[in-house]
């Protein structure tokens, strides 16, 4: 969830979605992964005569690469999560993205090595290395949201998107920061921040914000130091740290991938959902996490998004939001023309509705929140509700060291119930209408998406200041549980800016198909100039 200045279930079935695809730094005193693996008698070292390294660039490699590196033996999960773990110590003491590794990483990238030699692979994530926004529960590593309230036991069970990423042959790589309590805290927050992680930097400029509450993983994928990362969003906190970092992020449609063990702010607009530096790795994260996921073989959806459709014939609908500035609205002419050059059809759009959307959004997740932050942490050790969340920020200065404020969660202990017909009716008019935005605007255009500016370039972080960031564009899917995709649209200097793709209910298939054809045209990432090379093996 963004600051309050921006607010202003039926799920697919597996066989459907994959038939529409296919036409810490390391903590202080943290285990060396390595090290644990040995002592538990794993042995981590690669087959003979395969290297030791990676042996690729790992700014721009693709799941099914890496997934051919693996089946043909010139390349282990084992080499690669190393590789990952040696830039997370290079690197990520200039961008503070990565809050702990699983001591347990290479160990997990054994089992999978073995799986491979065996021909016995579990589906396209098998040993690709992930990180976990730390909002998102794990057993075996504490899961804080950013607060010293949960940074003690870990939770009892995974997240069940865990549980479906560790049976997938997933490596769990880690937890990476975010905005404390997915920036529903303070009315004056800075995203990035937490009490347990400090400050995350944005790769491209370090004194320049990463946006949103998945800022450490937006952060850590453009720093290249995981294949993917899993974000949430309640409206623009996977989408705005993935367009303001230069990666693709994908806030699926409600109810795709499940809530159970993370923690919330509303089950109404929740999700949680994939980043990458790619379409289509994303996609491919997306089918494990919602459990689409199927075994690999020729064609399907890896060959449909690598080597995806034309642009020709499609209609995307222009939202431009000259708010955000003009080197923005610049980028989008430019952007819009590429598209055109590409055979899309491109009009200008305004959706409806949108300053109904700003009043009656912020008003509606307060009850929502103190009704299910309430549940959550009645499973955790700690404080058990949120009065005693509040309770706990009143006397620990440690959670004030940037911001101070908890007002948000002030305003929700006083919000009417989730039982109160206002409230009621208030969320009713906020489904319908925001929905209509989308369904109205595409139907009138005979649209395939809407597009628009995912964000502003990035804001030097202040805490005295806090964000910058209205950014309105999020809001229509969020608040509807439609699909939204960001890719990577191009600079404004050196700061990416991204472009958010929109869909009606459930065509998230649709929306990254044409994300990849959109990826395609635009050739837009780039990865950040000023961080270390960290050995032969490993980018930059």
């Amino acid at each position: 969830m963004r600051s309050v200045r921006e607010q202003s279930v039926r799920k697919r079935s597996a066989a459907t979605l994959i038939a529409a695809l296919v036409a810490a730094s390391l903590v202080a005193g943290a285990p060396n992964p390595r090290a644990e693996a040995a002592e538990a008698g794993v042995d981590v070292s690669p087959p003979a005569g395969v290297s030791a390294g990676p042996g690729v660039d790992l700014d721009t490699v693709t799941i099914p690469e890496l997934q051919a590196r693996m089946a043909d033996g010139s390349l282990t999960s084992t080499a690669l999560t190393t590789a990952y773990l040696r830039r997370i110590e290079a690197v990520d003491p200039k961008i503070h993205a990565v809050l702990r590794t699983d001591p347990t990483a290479l160990r997990q990238a054994a089992a999978s090595d073995t799986r491979h030699r065996s021909g016995d692979t579990r589906g396209p994530l098998d040993g690709i290395p992930v990180l976990l926004k730390d909002n998102v529960n794990t057993r075996d590593m504490p899961t804080t949201a950013g607060s010293l309230a949960l940074a003690g036991s870990p939770p009892d069970v995974d997240a069940a998107l865990v549980t479906r990423l560790r049976n997938a042959g997933a490596v769990i790589l880690g937890k990476t920061n975010l905005s404390e309590w997915a920036n529903f805290r303070a009315a004056k927050p800075t995203s990035g921040w937490s009490a347990v992680g400090g400050q995350t930097n944005n790769p491209y400029v370090l004194d320049r914000n990463p946006c949103g509450s998945s800022a450490g993983s937006g952060a850590a994928l453009a720093a290249s130091l995981a294949q993917v990362a899993i974000g949430t969003e309640t409206d623009g906190s996977i989408v705005c740290p993935a367009g303001m970092n230069g990666v693709v992020g994908h806030k699926p449609s409600l109810g795709l991938v499940s809530q159970a063990g993370v923690v919330p702010i509303s089950a109404e607009q929740d999700t949680a959902g994939p980043m990458a530096r790619n379409v289509i790795d994303t996609a491919l994260t997306l089918s494990v996490i919602s459990g689409t996921s199927r075994p690999g073989g020729p064609g399907g959806l890896a060959d449909e998004l690598t080597h995806p459709s034309s642009l020709r014939g499609k209609r995307i609908g222009l939202w431009r939001l000259p708010s955000l500035g003009p080197r923005v609205d610049a980028l989008m002419t430019r952007t819009a023309e590429k598209l055109r050059t590409a055979g899309a059809e491109v009009v200008e759009v305004t959706p409806p509705y949108q300053q109904r959307l700003a009043e009656l959004e912020f008003p509606a997740l307060l009850s929502e929140f103190h009704r299910d932050i309430d549940a959550y942490l009645a499973t955790r050790d700690g404080p058990r509700n949120l009065a005693e969340l509040v309770d706990f920020n009143r006397t620990h200065p440690a959670e004030r060291t940037c911001f101070a404020g908890q007002e948000l969660f002030e305003q929700a202990l006083a919000a009417p119930p989730t039982t109160d017909p206002g409230y009621r009716a208030m969320r009713a008019e906020l489904k319908d209408l925001s929905r209509r935005s989308i369904d109205e605007t595409m139907a009138a255009h005979r649209l395939d998406a809407i597009a628009a500016p995912t964000n502003p370039p990035a804001w030097t972080t202040d805490c005295a200041r806090g964000d910058n960031d209205v950014i309105p564009s999020s809001t229509p899917a969020a608040v509807s549980g439609y699909p939204s995709l960001s890719v990577p649209s191009g600079f404004v200097d050196e700061l990416p800016v991204g472009l958010l793709l929109m869909a009606g209910d459930h065509q998230d298939a649709g929306l990254l198909s044409l994300g990849a054809a959109v990826e395609h045209r635009l050739h837009a990432w780039r990865a950040p100039r000023y961080l270390p090379t960290v050995g032969p093996d490993a980018s930059r």
